[in-house]
């Protein structure tokens, strides 16, 4: 028989045999040898204990219970065997022991059996208090496990007991990883290496695992790990607390899913890239596959009847949308855009028709009439391992417009209730847009004609930007679209860049879309910034989409509007739901635009905001619709790099881009209308441009006239002198009797000769009808005489007042020093 050193086992920090009490037994549990440390342990002498079983000398705490024969037992077939046990003494007290069961080996077999006994008390661990080990296993919800420096278990309580789903006899002596297989075991240790090491604490470490209590379920687990040390501060082991989060986990990730699930589904009035987006949010985080079919009717335009849907009607559906975690969707049998049949047993069609969403933890694709009525898309599921199933109607206003199926393949777990709830929160938000999608397509090809009329014909004559632009309806068979474009010149040199897109139902929204055309250029005239004209154009499609009935009312359009000045070389641009522009340097650059992104014209109640931005001359603006974008693929990340690639060559002429543009689409025709202004910017050269700073002082006029004379002179305008003369000295003189400073008079040559004085007051000028008797007050009104236009536009710091004239010469109907005598004060001729 071998020996069993005594050193060894003391380096162990749990059994000495200089305080162990040491027990031979045979294989059936009998005692056959027994030490004085065991009778000073449990009480018994030898001539009592030799030839009674170990289930009576180790008998348990309570005397009416039967000895533990079957314990026993199992210790004893085992190759070794260690943990804790609670005996009672033979004085009847109770005893706390951690036992380790030996095979004594022989020539021959393993038939004696070596019991090693020692008192919890006595161990390395006795420094935990007694009662508060009592407290922890029997009360506390928190699971709580003590290992030595070797990592193995050495005491748990009952509450990591029931989480785990093993008892502590089998965890005893083992590490975690051979216990819970389905833990992140080498993290877990390597955290706690890293405590015992340093002696730092961790807190609320998060990982996941499937325990053995539920493989088949993932759950969350939070973990806090401290080093343990006797009182002479030698190393012990290490404790954690665990607790069991996965319903917190699992409400933070259905938060956060159905965020992102919210900045994705509904990006656009197009059904078929809504239905694609909600696709996408679900795969992977809640479904491996996901399938979107439609009714036809919404694929036509057409209205789906309320209700339950009859199962006549599902004949006629169409894939709109599918997604797999693997390449090529390979679960899928049609392809998106064709014909999705399914017979009357199928849980899409037993879903639409009962009008509720269907739950199938379990698929079962043997025993049902289902796979046997569809056997082809039963044998793909199959197959692939697809093991769980979901649907869920599309279902907005009272109306059905199709079903959204999930589904999951192994060897994740089956969907569970709440599952469902996230899918419905999913498929609701997905079907509000699909019906705003589908009332907008229903109604879009019956507005083209009406649209078409409304849009420009040629693009007017301005020096600010060279421009040009396409228009590309998706229906080529009208030639007309839903979009709409403006380049608008605006006092200053400046011009005014536009791309829209209405949105909304029947022939009213192509209305609109003339209706704000015809306001973007009347607000335009008023010169107000960008955001200001988007505010106004937001009030004014409320107030159509109130004043028209609830079938036809207008919901909304998009919008982008911008301002370029060639004297400073900036643009200033405001959206409203609109795609930012692309711009391209000189230098080749073709960044997006960063924008501040506005709400669709229509939902009221949200500020729009303006960005500036320094072009300078040369830079290539790109003002474009969502339909430029799309292409079957639905893809905008692949649309984006389609167009810096067409506009790689900035400096090649306008439509000879515009052509690579549009050649870029794919396929024959645009999945939805295009529409594309391409603006390179000017700058207003040196020689243009003259700036005089005036004193508000009414002896300034008569200077600011010789000044501007002088100026004319150097262009070669000298027919233009008498209009400008006074011109000049009506805005100079009203500028210091009725404004603030600072004042400045600028005049620019350009295809008009633009006269303009700036102040620092934000009053209004107004034009009004003198009395004869009246000494002033016609000021103004000589303007609009001989001015070809003139007007006002504020600043942060004041405003302008602006005149042009044209730069052929204009008759004059009395001479230039009779009309200043007449209407000019005194102190400034």
């Amino acid at each position: 028989m071998s020996a069993f050193p005594s050193s060894r086992l003391a380096q162990d920090g749990v059994l000495d045999l200089t305080r162990t009490a040491v027990v031979l037994a045979d294989r059936t549990g009998v005692v056959r040898g027994w030490t004085a440390g065991a009778e000073r342990l449990l009480g018994y002498p030898a001539s009592r204990a030799v030839g009674r079983p170990l289930a009576e000398v180790f008998a348990g705490t309570d005397p009416r219970q039967p000895p533990q024969d079957a314990a026993w037992r199992d210790r004893l077939a085992a190759d070794g065997w260690s943990g804790l046990a609670a005996v009672r003494r033979s004085d009847g007290h109770r005893l706390d022991l951690e036992l380790r069961v030996l095979p004594v080996l022989d020539a021959h077999e393993r038939s004696l059996r070596l019991v090693l006994a020692a008192e919890m008390a006595r161990t390395p661990w006795s420094g935990a208090s007694r009662s508060l080990l009592d407290g922890i296993l029997g009360m506390s919800p928190v699971g709580v496990a003590m290992l030595n420096s070797d990592l193995q278990y050495v005491w748990l309580n009952d509450a990591l007991e029931r989480m785990g789903g093993s008892p502590s006899a089998e965890r005893v002596g083992k590490r975690i990883g051979e216990v819970q297989p389905g833990l992140p075991g080498e993290s877990i240790e390597a955290e706690m290496r890293r405590v015992l090491r340093t002696g730092v604490p961790s807190v609320g470490v998060e990982y996941l695992g499937r325990p053995r209590s539920e493989p088949q379920r993932e759950h969350a687990y939070s973990t806090s790990f401290f080093r343990l040390e006797d009182e002479a501060g030698h190393v012990l082991g290490v404790c954690y607390m665990v607790l069991d989060v996965t319903e917190s986990y699992r409400a933070r990730q259905r938060m956060a899913l159905l965020s992102r699930a919210g900045e994705r589904i509904g990006s656009s009035l197009n059904v078929w890239q809504t239905a694609q987006e909600l696709a996408d949010a679900a795969v992977p985080d809640l479904a491996d596959f996901v399938t979107v079919d439609l009714l036809e009717a919404m694929v036509s335009g057409e209205e789906p009847s309320s209700g339950p849907v009859d199962a006549a009607a599902l004949f006629a559906m169409r894939r709109a949308g599918q997604r797999s975690v693997q390449e090529g969707c390979p679960e899928a049998v049609v392809a998106v855009g064709e014909p999705a049949a399914y017979p009357p047993s199928a849980p899409v069609v037993l879903s639409l028709t009962g009008g509720d969403s269907l739950l199938l933890p379990a698929l079962d694709l043997d025993g049902s009439d289902w796979p046997a009525d569809d056997p082809v898309r039963a044998a793909r599921l199959r197959e692939l391992g697809v093991h769980s199933l979901m649907v869920v109607p599309l279902r907005a206003r009272g109306t059905f417009l199709g079903a959204a199926t999930f589904a999951r393949r192994q060897p994740i777990g089956p969907f569970q209730p709440d599952d469902l709830v996230l899918a419905e929160e999913f498929v609701t938000r997905a079907a509000i847009s699909l019906d705003n999608a589908r009332r907008f397509t229903r109604e879009h090809t019956a507005a083209l004609t009406l649209q078409r009329s409304l849009l420009p014909r040629a693009l007017p004559e301005q020096s600010a930007v060279d421009a040009a632009y396409r228009y590309l309806p998706a229906d080529s068979s009208t030639g007309v679209g839903g979009d709409w474009f403006d380049v608008i010149p605006l006092s200053g040199a400046r011009v005014a860049l536009v791309v829209g897109d209405v949105v909304g139902h029947g022939v009213h929204a192509a209305a609109t879309m003339g209706r704000l055309r015809a306001a973007v250029q009347a607000l335009a005239d008023l010169d107000l910034a960008p955001d200001e004209v988007l505010a106004h154009l937001d009030d004014m499609v409320n107030r159509v989409a109130h004043d028209a009935n609830s079938d036809d009312g207008v919901i909304g359009a998009t919008c982008l509007y911008a301002v370029y000045d060639p004297v400073s070389c900036c643009c200033t641009l405001a959206r409203a739901g609109h795609p930012p522009p692309l711009l391209v340097s000189p230098a080749g650059a073709r960044p997006l635009v960063e924008l501040p992104t506005g709400p669709p014209l229509g939902l009221g109640q949200m500020p729009f905001e303006s960005a500036e931005l320094p072009l300078p001359e040369g830079s290539l603006l790109a003002l474009y619709t969502n339909g430029l974008l799309l292409g079957k693929a639905l893809d905008l990340d692949g649309g984006i790099t389609r167009l810096r690639t067409a506009l790689a060559n900035p400096q090649a002429p306008l439509e000879d881009i515009c052509e690579t543009v549009i050649s870029s689409l794919p396929g024959p025709r645009p999945v939805d209308d295009v529409a594309l202004l391409l603006a390179r910017t000017r700058a207003l050269p040196k020689e243009q441009l003259a700036v005089w700073d005036i004193a508000a002082d009414p002896s300034a006029v008569g200077e600011a006239r010789r000044s501007a004379v002088g100026q004319l002179a150097r262009w070669g305008l000298e027919k233009l002198e008498f209009s400008t003369e006074l011109i000049v000295s009506e805005l100079v003189t009203n500028a210091i009797r009725h404004a603030s400073g600072p004042i400045r008079l600028r005049m620019i040559r350009d295809g008009t000769l633009i006269c303009e004085v700036s102040d620092g007051s934000s009053t209004a000028p107004h034009l009004r009808h003198a009395r004869t008797t009246d000494e002033g007050g016609r000021g103004l009104f000589l303007i609009a005489q001989y001015a070809e236009r003139w007007g006002a536009r504020y600043t942060a710091d004041g405003k302008f007042i602006w005149a042009e004239l044209p730069l052929e010469t204009v008759s004059e109907a009395l001479p230039a020093s009779a009309l200043i005598d007449a209407f000019a004060d005194p102190d400034d001729r």
